[in-house]
């Protein structure tokens, strides 16, 4: 699946590493020469992996796995945020919190609980209250979405994670190899790619290299979201707990198909169970 040309690479400036100083030299690998003192990246490995990886993502959300995006740094924090809501995806652009990964079952728990007062205050149950209390509400409502807003279509571990600068990144890493969940990367030559297990080499510090390699994987996930759909659509195999969960990512005809099929496999075990008793 070829997603993106050698000549975008080039324009967006995914070929520029750090200063030769600073160069990690397990990064040898991905490294094509050196000019003024910078290492310049092989683009022909960035778009072999980029390329390959970009379709992993794609089968991967297709059999309804959730990739989370990661890019807290300032020059990616905008774009993560921006691609991921387009493709549907949860994603963390702020401070990764300690225990994101491994201590899940707390932070589901506060994930639920600003869904719950988001909830409230849109039926209007804080309306009696006084105004500073409603301002108490609002501000804690803001702060925990400031850091875990992005989460909130996440409604377990992720099957992937897609990070943006492994070093800033560093916690993120850490709790997804501990846990075993695999890692797309983008990868600068100041950094270990022993760290992830799928590595796309390519300058993490400019904004339009993040942007370009950000984008290829969200248009990744739309395509795998639209494969999803279809295959649902036409089997209608998906039990109630998995429509509840997927609500967040399909569209209203296929939601509504996947209801009604649902429904009608209700009807029939209803039956089913009725003439089992009689007989």
């Amino acid at each position: 699946m070829s997603v993106v040309s050698m000549k975008d690479l080039l324009e967006a400036g995914v070929h520029f590493g750090h200063r030769t100083r600073r160069w990690n030299p397990k990064m040898r690998p991905y490294i094509f020469t050196e000019r003024s003192g910078i290492h310049i990246i092989d683009l022909q490995q960035t778009l072999q992996n980029l390329n390959e990886y970009a379709a992993m993502v794609r089968d991967i959300v297709a059999k309804g796995g959730t990739i989370l995006f990661v890019g807290t740094k300032r020059q990616a924090q905008a774009t993560v945020r921006q691609e991921a809501d387009r493709c549907r995806m949860p994603y963390i652009n702020q401070r990764w919190l300690g225990g994101t990964l491994t201590n899940w079952v707390t932070i589901k728990q506060r994930i639920d609980y600003l869904l719950q007062m988001e909830r409230r205050v849109d039926a209007g149950e804080f309306r009696t209250l006084s105004k500073k209390e409603q301002l108490d509400i609002e501000r804690e409502i803001e702060k925990l979405n400031k850091r875990i807003g992005g989460l909130k279509t996440l409604r377990r571990l992720p099957d992937m994670l897609f990070v943006v600068d492994i070093n800033t990144e560093d916690l993120a890493v850490m709790e997804a190899n501990k846990l075993r969940i695999p890692i797309i990367a983008m990868v600068d030559t100041n950094s270990n790619p022993d760290l992830v297990e799928y590595v796309i080499p390519s300058n993490d510090d400019a904004i339009r290299a993040v942007k370009l390699i950000v984008s290829v994987i969200a248009n990744a996930v739309e395509e795998g979201m639209r494969i999803r759909e279809v295959d649902m659509a036409d089997t209608g195999q998906v039990s109630k707990a998995e429509l509840a969960e997927m609500e967040q990512y399909l569209g209203p005809s296929t939601l509504a198909k996947l209801k009604a099929t649902v429904e009608d496999f209700d009807s029939y075990e209803e039956d089913d169970s009725g003439e089992l008793e009689n007989a």
